[in-house]
């Protein structure tokens, strides 16, 4: 069963991309587990690490010498997989996508954590104040089945654009950090560009990887 409908999936309308993000805006934030972020997020970073390494295969010959590895994960063997999956037998499995959805909103939680933009603790379970919601795709009638095959190549744009926000988003963090400091708040506009960062990467995600999609992402944080 889905979750309860949340911020990001009011007012759904026909233009609404497949994957949604929003993270409630914090009043007050605690000047404390700020200063020690780093510190407090360590056991949650390693949860999440865990799962996001599971699933590596590394080859190595006779001489013990390593000679290939995937280097994928969960999230990337899976993202294959559902690829063949759409290419020959035109079928996206439920409970892949369920996994995946509830995998991608556990790290979603973990990276806000990490960004400042909620105190919450990350739940490994529970929505806290990021909402995050995947639309499950109808393959035959959604999606092309060849598309696959080239949408980790036509997304070759977002990856440099997200990888210059997200630059820049780290430098929001270390000022918001200061702010948060000395004022317990997060500039609006701070938080508003760290989050449309994250919303954008969710978007590519979606689509180049997860595979719900094959309306191209807009460039957009909105």
């Amino acid at each position: 069963m889905d979750s309860p409908r949340g911020p990001a999936e009011e007012g759904r309308g026909t233009d609404v991309y497949a994957a949604r993000l929003d993270v409630d805006y914090p009043e007050k934030l605690d000047r404390v587990t700020t200063f020690f972020r780093v510190i407090w997020v360590i056991p949650v970073a390693i949860i999440l690490t865990l799962l996001a390494a599971a699933g590596n295969e590394i080859v190595v010959s006779e001489t013990g010498k390593e000679i290939w590895s995937t280097g994928w994960g969960i999230l990337g063997g899976l993202s294959i997989a559902t690829a063949l999956m759409i290419v020959f037998r035109e079928r996206y499995p439920r409970w892949w996508f369920d996994f995946a959805r509830e995998l991608v909103r556990f790290e979603t939680r973990v990276y806000a954590y990490i960004a400042l933009v909620t105190d919450q603790y990350p739940s490994t379970v529970e929505e806290q104040s990021v909402h995050l919601d995947i639309d499950y795709p109808d393959v035959r009638q959604d999606l092309n089945r060849w598309m696959p095959l080239v949408k980790w190549l036509l997304a070759i744009p977002h990856y440099i654009v997200v990888a210059v926000l997200g630059a820049i988003a780290i430098l929001a963090v270390v000022i918001a950090w200061f702010a948060i400091l000395f004022t317990g708040r997060y500039p609006r506009v701070l938080f508003d560009y760290v989050v449309g960062v994250g919303r954008w990467g969710l978007r590519v995600q979606a689509y180049a990887f997860l595979l719900v999609t094959d309306r191209y992402p807009p460039f957009s944080l909105r």
